[in-house]
């Protein structure tokens, strides 16, 4: 059982990482207004947010600009019409997925840029690139961290091996990460242990980047927090791919450290998540989302299911079962 002083107190060490532009754009293709990114960068300047990540720092070769908005690429030029010289408390993040980003080229030296954080994501058979980016991405001036992707399908030895390598490398964060929403409060906190050991023989910050299949990434967070988790994503209205992620507004209301400051978060989701939400932009818990969490199954299908607008739930069920 969780010591109540490590839920009702705060740690100067916990940081909110916002990551409504990055996962949130995978729903709607990032096609974000100026206007909107702008209000969200302004209120998680008042909200005391300690991160925000801006997009992807994807491969122009590799994806077509004419079918994404400019957080599937994030310029630095872009980003600096948003937030100038960015003279403000507020870090900005993005994310470069390895074998999808041409970090050599498209990662500039941070005294050229306007990024503070590289968030690199990878899969467990991606570790020699991973950490080569990682390696590349402090060279050139960065904090880095690292988020390991479906990690509830991975076995236990392979990602004890791959912890130590990022152990050994220059990485500061290393992120549990429930790709697919499978994981329930009790795994977590196992993970949490795998982690922090890891991170504390090597002086490394553990992170937590939740979805919400079973509507548990709120409670996954505060279950990591209790285990001595620091780094915290949430998005606004829960915005992100599929079911969706930790709330922003959750986190921010549970939160007892006084920097973080929920009033804001509330006006910018009435001003301009619910508007979003109400015009048909779709995300969010829903019993499709369920089923691949519960089967510990990448959400693609229960994607495919929402945008075609299925309602044969029962039929899906007996196809999500037929895919273990």
């Amino acid at each position: 059982m969780k010591e109540i002083s490590k839920l009702m107190g705060y740690r100067e060490s916990v940081k909110v990482v916002d990551a409504t532009l990055r996962d949130g754009g995978l729903v709607n293709n990032f096609a974000f207004t100026d206007e909107f990114v702008k209000a969200l960068y302004e209120t998680n300047i008042k909200a005391g947010v300690d991160y925000m990540e801006f997009g992807y720092r994807a491969d122009k070769t590799m994806f077509d600009e004419t079918k994404f908005g400019k957080l599937k690429f994030c310029d630095d030029d872009y980003i600096r019409s948003i937030v100038g010289d960015n003279d403000t408390d507020l870090k900005l993040a993005i994310m470069a997925d390895v074998g999808r980003c041409d970090y050599k080229k498209d990662i500039v030296n941070k005294t050229d840029s306007a990024i503070d954080l590289i968030r690199v994501a990878t899969y467990l058979h991606q570790m020699p690139t991973t950490i080569d980016m990682i390696e590349d991405a402090k060279k050139k001036g960065y904090e880095v961290t690292c988020n390991i992707m479906a990690i509830s399908n991975a076995q236990e030895g392979d990602l004890k091996v791959a912890l130590e390598e990022l152990g050994k490398s220059p990485v500061d964060v290393i992120y549990i990460v429930d790709s697919f929403g499978a994981l329930y409060p009790e795994q977590l906190a196992r993970l949490a242990d795998i982690y922090t050991e890891v991170a504390e023989k090597y002086g490394k910050k553990v992170g937590i980047h939740a979805h919400d299949n079973q509507r548990l990434a709120f409670a996954n967070t505060v279950e990591a927090v209790g285990d001595g988790v620091d780094w915290l994503d949430g998005t606004y209205l829960a915005m992100g791919r599929g079911a969706g992620n930790c709330a922003m507004e959750l986190l921010l209301g549970f939160l007892r450290n006084p920097k973080y400051n929920l009033y804001p978060a509330l006006q910018f989701i009435e001003k301009y998540m619910v508007p979003m939400k109400d015009s048909g932009v779709v995300w969010g818990y829903d019993l499709q989302y369920l089923l691949t969490g519960i089967m510990n199954q990448h959400p693609r299908t229960a994607i495919a299911y929402t945008k075609e607008q299925r309602k044969d739930i029962t039929e899906f069920y007996k196809e999500v079962l037929s895919q273990d």
